[in-house]
């Protein structure tokens, strides 16, 4: 299945099982509670994601000084920018999820788990006699002088 078919199909039932949980939470406490408890959750999100974001970015930033490479690093802070979008969301199931992106030791078995399976790739173009490799933009030294007429 195509992704642009699968995030339809999110974008559909998505709403339709927050509804539902809404619906059925709500019944149980109330919707006063409810409301509350989903305008909390959204704050909770923020703060959140703002401490983590920020401590995120300075882990990138100091293997970036290091010479290492911060693909970890970047994995997670993608799941906690994920995590924080999906606490913004009104609903309880997307609530979950986010809580649980933000959980540090949760986080990074989800980053490990990425990085043993290997990210998605660009297929890299074969070279064959008939076609060049783009290596980008080629740069040429030289000296010029300009001459009056």
């Amino acid at each position: 299945m195509s992704l642009s078919r699968v995030l339809f199909l999110l974008l559909l039932i998505l709403p339709l099982i927050e509804i539902y949980f809404l619906i059925q939470v709500g019944g149980l406490i109330g919707a006063i509670p409810t409301i509350a408890l989903v305008v909390f959750t959204a704050v909770l999100g923020v703060l959140l994601l703002q401490q983590q974001g920020l401590a995120a970015f300075r882990r990138v930033q100091l293997l970036v000084q290091q010479g290492e490479a911060p693909t970890a690093a970047m994995l997670e802070a993608s799941v906690i920018l994920l995590s924080g979008f999906l606490l913004l969301l009104p609903g309880l199931l997307t609530d979950v999820f986010g809580l649980l992106g933000l959980i540090p030791p949760l986080r990074r078995i989800l980053v490990m788990s990425l990085l043993r399976q290997g990210l998605p790739q660009r297929p890299v173009p074969k070279a064959g006699p008939t076609s060049r490799l783009r290596r980008g933009p080629t740069t040429l030294e030289g000296e010029y002088s300009k001459e009056d007429d």
